[in-house]
Parts: structure tokens; sequence; C-alpha cells
């Protein structure tokens, strides 16, 4: 029997959200505007630097905007490639062209980071904690501690937690030992508090990614991943934030579907820790029972990376099933941000992932296109993201360098053109330079509460980002701050002389805002306003 079909009208936070259930997605009715269309406000157009995207080879400008900082309330992490090419004439740049902190592998050894065990004594690194971040991938688990659980989930049953207390000797393949020994990290910045060794990186990212494993196994899996959580915490200081790649409340794995939006957390994310037939025996404390990983973690990372698909414009991405490279980048936070309170930071990586089963993905070969490479830098803040960390494969990039004689070499670290960073940067600027302010912790995001308009104002709608992929519209987002909107807005994959026109309004907490926007293809705008308040306590709304 057919089940019957319906439309759930959710409001979340004070914001009007809208899902669709999972068997027929239903769009929200619009809403009909009775009487002349009120008054428009303007809005200011951010501005756009003037630069000439390089040409070379292994090689960007990270100069192609100003001085600029972060917010207090946000963060980026700098993964990426190419800091050599600016640290020895600046080693400060990186944090005045709106990144927070650096990874590991990208610090200045000696300045930085020390590379050894033994600092001079009263040596202390130039890095603030905040500046701080590490990446702790399979490697530092399987090579550091011999546990080959984190490249092979189904060995989750063999896993020793932690040696008993009256063990003769140190077992070192332990994930106790894996996850305490992170207290020691605090002798590389030269700061280790009197009271104990505790880890001083501002934040810590895991990327072990075994996440999926057999029926049978979860609960063991399951296990070990909040009692890693909660060792962790014990042995960093109150200031580090540390979170995973996986676990999250729902990957995407960079679609925008329907279905999503109905969706439930996936198990590793919140799956309480319970005892097995051997867990006592390898040491699973009982003072994790009824928890999870999701309990422990200071932050989820819902995100995704694209594949070509995503950067091919003659394409078609309308589709529920079709890639959309800004429908999975908001799609994503729409979806996390119900399932989960946490934090989030999502994973940026200018440049396609590899897979084979998709076209021109068999190697990360490709840039993202400038659009889209601005518009992540834009368009993600808009969902009340905490922050991002910017990944590359590649690390120190040597500029003009010949193609390489391999072929399998052609299009890979120094061989690619990093424009794109470039444009990322420019996005970053276009959006913090001139309006910070607005992220000071009191600001509202929209996001599916957006109300917008596409028939010049007559019928009114709250779209999520897969309704507006399928329904071919243009993607308008804001922020509200007191008696401040910024917008962004952008019509995805549109031709150069294409023009679209799409109208927004804001009739909440007293104010009565109508704008008019005209995008000019698929160019990132961004505009600010300053709302003014309602006198018409009679809105002709119905």
């Amino acid at each position: 029997m057919k089940l019957l079909l319906s439309v759930l009208v959710t409001s979340l936070a004070g914001l009007g959200f809208w899902y669709t259930n999972l068997l027929e997605p239903t769009a929200p009715e619009g809403i009909h505007l009775q009487g002349p269309l009120p008054a428009q406000t303007s809005l200011i157009s951010t501005p756009r630097a003037q630069f000439t995207p390089t040409t070379r080879k292994g090689y960007y400008n990270i100069d192609v905007v100003g001085d600029f900082t972060l917010p207090a309330t946000k963060t980026i992490t700098f993964s990426g490639a190419g800091r050599n090419l600016h640290v020895q004439q600046d080693r400060t740049k990186l944090f005045r062209r709106g990144f927070s902190s650096v990874e590991r592998g990208n610090m200045v050894p000696n300045v930085e980071i020390w590379p050894d065990i033994s600092p001079p004594r009263g040596w202390k690194s130039n890095l603030a904690q905040s500046q701080r971040a590490v990446i702790l991938y399979q490697n530092y688990f399987t090579e550091g501690f011999g546990l080959g659980w984190a490249r092979d989930s189904e060995q989750a049953k063999n896993v020793v937690y932690r040696n008993p207390p009256n063990a003769k000797t140190n077992n070192r393949n332990t994930l106790h030992q894996a996850a305490m020994e992170m207290q020691s990290s605090c002798v590389f910045f030269g700061d280790c508090p009197p009271s104990g060794w505790k880890s001083t990186f501002g934040k810590i990212f895991l990327d072990i990614e075994n996440d999926g494993t057999s029926a049978g196994n979860e609960q063991e899996h399951a296990n070990l991943y909040t009692f890693m959580a909660k060792t962790f915490k014990e042995n960093i200081s109150t200031q580090t934030e540390i979170g995973s790649i996986t676990p999250v409340p729902h990957n995407s794995f960079g679609y925008s579907r329907a279905r999503d939006y109905t969706t439930t957390p996936e198990w590793l994310w919140n799956m309480p820790a319970k005892h097995t037939a051997t867990s006592r025996e390898r040491g699973m404390p009982d003072d994790i029972v009824g928890k999870s990983f999701s309990d422990y973690v200071d932050f989820q990372m819902p995100g995704t990376y694209y594949l070509y698909p995503e950067f091919d414009y003659s394409a078609s991405h309308t589709d529920d099933g079709s890639r959309h490279w800004l429908a999975a980048l908001l799609g994503e936070q729409e979806v996390n941000l119900r399932l989960s309170p946490k934090k989030r930071i999502a994973w940026h990586w200018v440049f396609n992932t590899q897979n084979a089963e998709f076209p021109n993905s068999l190697k990360a070969e490709h840039p993202a296109p400038p659009a889209i490479a601005e518009g992540m830098a834009v368009f993600y803040w808009f969902t009340g993201a905490y922050g991002v960390l910017f990944w590359d494969d590649h690390k120190d990039l040597i500029p003009d360098q010949p193609s390489p004689n391999d072929p399998a070499l052609k299009g890979l670290g120094n061989d690619r053109n990093y424009a794109c960073y470039e444009h990322y940067i420019h996005g970053l600027w276009r959006l913090f330079k001139h309006h910070g302010d607005l992220f000071n912790g009191k600001e509202t995001y929209l996001n599916e509460a957006t109300e917008c308009s596409y028939d010049g104002g007559k019928t009114w709608f709250k779209y999520n980002a897969n309704q507006i992929k399928t329904r071919d519209l243009p993607f308008v987002r804001a922020i509200v701050n007191g008696d401040q909107i910024v917008i962004a807005a952008t019509k995805a994959y549109a031709r150069p002389d294409q023009t679209t026109q799409v109208m927004m309004r804001y009739v909440q907490n007293g104010y009565n805002f109508y704008t008019a926007l005209t995008l000019k293809g698929d160019e990132i705008y961004l505009g600010r306003a300053t709302m003014k308040r309602s006198t018409d306590s009679k809105r002709s709304i119905h």
C-alpha cells in the first residue's frame, strides 16, 4: 500500500527549515504576496580585487589581495601546498591571508616547531597555541604502535585498549599508548605545563578512515572509537580541540540528494560503548559504557572533496543524483547541522580528488574553476560552520619545472597550475576583509530559511540546496546581524553571457527587507545592506 506523502515543516533555532520525506520529495508551497511589492533596498556590492591569475606551474601569488585576518569566531588551518614560496620572506604572511593556523608538516623548523625532543633550554615556539594543528593519519597508529586496526577495521576485536595495572612490561602496541603519547607534543613547542605534559596543539585532526566494517563487528569498532577519543581528551590541554574526518553524522560523498534531508546519524558517530565478550580482558574501562565517539570530540567534519564532474560546465547538474559543486557544499552542511549541534570543520581541497569510476578523475590534476574556488571560500561560511582544513596532497612547490617525462606525474604537484589558490584566497578576502565584523557570535545564518522569489516578487520560497539544484535556480544565502544583512548569490554553471534575476527578502524581527539581484554568468555575487525597521505592522502576506 502506498504511503501517504507529506511535507514536514520544522522550525530549527527559530528558522523555518523545510525537509521533505524520503519517498517523493515535495517542495514547500510558495507564499503569495498580495498587493504592491514593498520598497526595495539596494545592496552595496562587495569589492573584487583586480589581479591576473597566474599561468605558472607550481606557483601561486599569495599577494593577489592585501592583509586581512579571520574573525576570532572562525578558524582555517593551512595544510596546503606552497607555503615555502613566501615563508622565507615573511613567516607571518599566511596568517594575514585568512589562515589562522598551520598544520605541523608546514611549520618552520627551529622557529615554529623544534624538530626533535631536545629543544634548547628556554626555547619556545613563535606560534600561539591557536595557530598549531596536526593531522594524525593511519600510519600514526599502524607504524608507530602496530595497530593494524587503523587500516583494517576487522581487527577491532584484537586491539588491546591498555595494559593492566599489574603488567610487568609496558606493551606499546595499545590504543591507550597511541592516544596518550600525544601529550608529549608540547615538548616540540617548548611550553609543557608544570603540572605535566599535555598536548599544546590548537587542533588535532584524525584522518583514519576505517569507519566501514562488517556486520557483527560494529560494537567492537564503536568501543575503540569512543575509548580513543576519550583518551586523547585526557592528554591534551583544555585549549586543544579534536575531531575526525570520519565518522560524521552524515556523509553525502559529494552528492546532494533529497533523501539526505530525512536521514539519521550514521551508527559509528553516536553508537554507545558496550562491553563485548572479550573487551574487559583487553582493557576496556567501564567508564566509557554508554558513551559514544560523539560525546568526546569537539567538532564534526562533514565535507567532501570534489571529483571532476563538479568542474565540468558542459555536464548536466540538475538531477537529484547529479553532482553539483554548490549543492554538495551547502547540502552537506544543512544536513549535518540538523543531525548534531557540534561545531563543523570541513576539509577543502581545490583540485579534484581521485576516483577511477568518474570521468577525468583518475588523477588529481584538475583545479577548481575560478568561480568554484572563490565560491567555496564564500558560500561555505554562510552555513554557520566553524572552520576549514585547507588541504592538498602536495607540500613544497618548485615553480616553472619542466613537464615530467613520466606520464603518471603529468598534471600533479609542481606540474599543476595553482591559480585556484588565488581565487580561493580572493573569496576569503572578499568575505572577511569587508564583512568580518558580522561574525561576532551574534549573527543568524538563514540557510534554508533564505526566502527568494523567482517571478519578480509574486511568490516566495524557502528551498534547501537540493531543491535549488533540481529546479536549476540561482543560489542565494544570507547572514543577518542586527540591522545588517550580507547576501551571497550565484547561478552555478551559467554561461558567461547569461544573466539571471532573483529577489530575496527578510521579513522577520521587525524588518521588512526586500532586494533584487541581477547575476552575471556564474560570478560569485556578494553584497551588504542596512535594513530598516518596518513601520507597517500589517504585512500583506498569507
